[in-house]
């Protein structure tokens, strides 16, 4: 499993999420729901509770609430019944829909083979197959053999009317239940509310077990150190996860502890530590059988504890702060005069009246920015100076990655091309804003009119040309830790959010208050307010 998924998980572990839609049924709903008698829809065939999961096998949200079940059905499967079905549409002439396509329902087909064929082992099955959920169409047979399920068998049902027969059932139910979203728990005839929390729902299952399990009486008392510099104000956002280990876990010990305390100054020698903020885990937390299982990919030893990965270290407790007006590396030179701030933005040598934005080409607040900038750029005409900056990385191979996948990264480069070549009166907007308002469109010379040649734009993608503008495009973000989509930045160094024409004349006029475009208020409606990345 990719580090990301392991992480994904953890965290999704600790907090609630939402699901993937099934959008027929979304179109069907109504403000009465009709009442379910899910008692008979939920039955177990044995005295065992049964947890039924309604999923979509390429479902990142039903992948992930798998994956935390996992553990569970490993410590405790013979104390409960499990089973999946999927959640669909069958068309008129018997043909299956799902939401991402005919991919996952061959996927959803498997796995309900699997399942028939061979329940014991299907959560070995899934767990392999989600190591690569993109492709359960494709690995289920290596999958098969993995866990130990005859591939004859599952061959013959996965391809066979059986399979068909199986999908078209599950997604009946799925339908009688009124399920919309993947994933949704049910415990025998209770629908489950408490998000994917492996541990409220080992709980709920404990409560319904004649026969308990010994695993119904968590370890009490797991160590837990969230290790912090008060100096530092992007640690804090990492703090809620503590309200959930409260929570979760059966009373923690749990404290935090300041890098400029003497103990954590011993700690962070004794860890070997670089960076804060640490989420620390004793040594005791091997007892506690599930978090163990859960966290144990992302726990690293360090010390006497285990740092758990799902923190991202971002602090150097040691390194110059450079707006505090202290020597805090005690080399002699406070704040911008130190070398290390010279890339700081609070260090950046201002320059009135520009405005940068950083964006992900296929973020939905980010596509939203660019097309409130046509109204921002005719209201400000040539007294602003703007440019765009992407948010990717480069790999060592020299490819690219991007939050929404390689569609973005091409689009990135497009864009890049048009700005290059159609830069005289910024007519490379005209592209841009097309493209933000239908960014999902794979046709994006439809976009090229009016001047634009859809042949230059794609002679400069093609060769090296454009992946060039895009490996020099992205190093400023990168410079300045710019992760949101979309984030501007005035006069070089002022940063500031929103989406809305008046948003962004608000935050650029703020340092630039005598520019006559400043004098007039834009629409403040915006389609989509947020930003996509941290």
């Amino acid at each position: 499993m990719r580090k990301s998924l392991i992480i994904s998980l953890l965290l999704v572990s600790f907090t609630s999420f939402s699901g993937c839609g099934n959008k027929k049924n979304d179109e069907k709903k109504s403000p009465a729901k009709k009442e379910i008698n899910s008692k008979e829809k939920n039955k177990s065939t044995s005295d065992k509770p049964l947890l039924t999961m309604y999923v979509m096998s390429q479902c990142p949200y039903g992948v992930m609430a798998e994956m935390s079940v996992l553990p569970l059905y490993e410590m405790m499967g013979k104390h409960f019944d499990l089973r999946f079905e999927y959640i669909g549409n069958t068309g008129a002439n018997g043909t299956f829909e799902s939401l991402h396509g005919q991919s996952e329902v061959d996927g959803d087909i498997a796995q309900l083979c699997a399942q028939k064929i061979n329940p014991e082992k299907m959560m070995e099955f899934l767990a392999c197959q989600n190591r690569d959920a993109k492709n359960v169409n494709t690995n289920w047979q290596q999958c098969g053999k993995e866990a130990g399920i005859n591939i004859e068998k599952l061959t013959a049902c996965k391809n066979g009317k059986e399979g068909k027969d199986l999908l078209k059932a599950s997604f009946k139910k799925s339908q009688d239940m009124k399920v919309e979203g993947s994933p949704t728990l049910y415990i025998n005839d209770k629908l489950f509310k408490a998000g994917m929390s492996p541990w409220a729902i080992r709980e709920e299952l404990c409560k319904n077990m004649k026969k308990k399990s010994e695993h119904c009486t968590p370890y009490k008392g797991v160590e837990v150190i969230f290790f912090t510099d008060k100096r530092c104000d992007k640690c804090k956002q990492y703090e809620r996860i503590l309200d959930f280990i409260k929570r979760d876990l059966n009373q923690p010990s749990l404290k935090t502890v300041d890098y400029s305390s003497p103990e954590g100054k011993k700690l962070f020698a004794d860890t070997g530590a670089k960076k804060l903020p640490m989420l620390l885990f004793g040594q005791n937390v091997k007892k506690d059988i599930l978090t163990f299982k859960l966290f144990e990919k992302a726990l690293k030893p360090v010390g006497n504890y285990f740092n758990f990965a799902g923190i991202q270290p971002i602090f150097d407790p040691k390194a110059e702060i450079c707006d505090n007006g202290v020597d805090d590396d005690n080399n002699g030179k406070k704040d911008c005069d130190d070398d290390a701030c010279s890339k700081s933005i609070v260090c950046r040598k201002e320059t009135a009246g520009t405005l940068d934005v950083f964006i992900m080409s296929q973020c939905p607040y980010g596509a939203a920015a660019v097309v409130s900038m046509g109204e921002v750029l005719k209201n400000f005409k040539d007294e602003i100076k703007f440019n765009i900056n992407y948010i990717a990385s480069k790999r060592p191979d020299g490819s690219f990655d991007s939050l929404h996948g390689q569609s973005e990264v091409d689009e990135n480069i497009r864009q890049l091309c048009a700005m290059k070549y159609y830069s005289k009166d910024m007519k490379y907007m005209d592209y841009l804003i097309c493209r933000s308002k239908d960014y999902r469109n794979s046709k994006w010379e439809l976009c090229a009119v009016n001047g634009i040649d859809p042949k230059v734009i794609k002679k400069c993608f093609d060769g090296d040309e454009g992946k060039n503008l895009l490996s020099e495009n992205i190093k400023k973000a990168e410079e300045l830790e710019i992760g949101g989509s979309p984030t501007w930045l005035s006069n070089n160094r002022y940063k500031f959010q929103g989406t809305s024409p008046e948003h962004i004349r608000t935050g650029f006029c703020k340092n630039n208050p005598k520019l006559k475009g400043c004098g007039k208020k834009l629409s403040s409606d915006a389609k989509v307010q947020g930003k996509c990345g941290n």
